[in-house]
């Protein structure tokens, strides 16, 4: 789901990712659904009208993209992943229905890759706190948004609201699986969208167990005739 590591002899993360969820994709959906709250949230949000181009960067076993077209019928659907492994299982669940391919988070090339060199929706979900530089793919994923569109991203919060053991055990457990929080998500979020000119609209999930944030592109000056 990101940069593909560096130093000789150091494995890529594209192959730790497919190391990992070689065997856990198959059961990926049932058992992420009790932990990765917010997602459902973040694809009610999206209003994403007909003909849009909606890309999940990071895509996984596609779940979010089947939802985002049932939820938002008549769009089109883009994913990209790291890991070989997890989209064998998206492009059995999507089929024709997206157009997906292989790629860094940090470096795709959204023509090269998927056809598109921009598009009106993207969605970033409970990846960043497995991408080694999220911050660069936080920052080329707002690269490639369209003009009038939006980045969706939902993460892992700062988790202060959660009982102290129970918070600890919970990061510990989330390491195994090379997770990390990242508190600094909503600060780096506001410099991203400052410095390409978007809004950004921030939400703290219950117990700060997760984190929403959007940052819009302003819509295309209109031609005065």
């Amino acid at each position: 789901m990101a940069s593909r590591g560096s130093g000789i002899g150091a494995p890529s993360h594209a192959a730790l990712m497919d190391e990992v969820y070689r065997g856990q994709r198959h059961l990926y959906d049932v058992t992420r659904k009790y932990y990765l709250f917010g997602r459902d949230t973040l694809i009610a949000g999206l209003a994403a009208a007909p003909g849009m181009r909606v890309l999940e960067i990071a895509c996984g076993t596609g779940r979010n993209l089947a939802k985002i077209g049932k939820v938002w019928p008549a769009v089109a659907l883009h994913g990209l992943d790291i890991s070989a492994e997890m989209l064998k299982s998206a492009r059995a669940a999507l089929g024709r229905e997206a157009r997906l391919g292989e790629g860094d988070a940090c470096t795709f090339d959204p023509k090269g890759l998927l056809g598109e060199p921009a598009f009106d929706r993207i969605v970033l979900s409970y990846s960043l706190s497995m991408i080694p530089d999220w911050q660069r793919a936080l920052d080329h994923a707002a690269a490639c948004l369209a003009p009038g569109g939006s980045l969706h991203v939902v993460d892992f919060g700062d988790l202060q609201g959660l009982p102290g053991p129970l918070q600890a055990l919970l990061r510990r457990w989330l390491a195994m699986f090379h997770v990390e929080p990242r508190a600094a998500l909503p600060a780096a979020a506001a410099r991203i969208a400052s410095a390409r000119g978007l809004m950004l609209e921030s939400r703290r999930g219950p117990l700060g167990y997760y984190q929403l944030h959007v940052l819009k592109a302003p819509e295309p000056a209109r031609s005065v005739a």
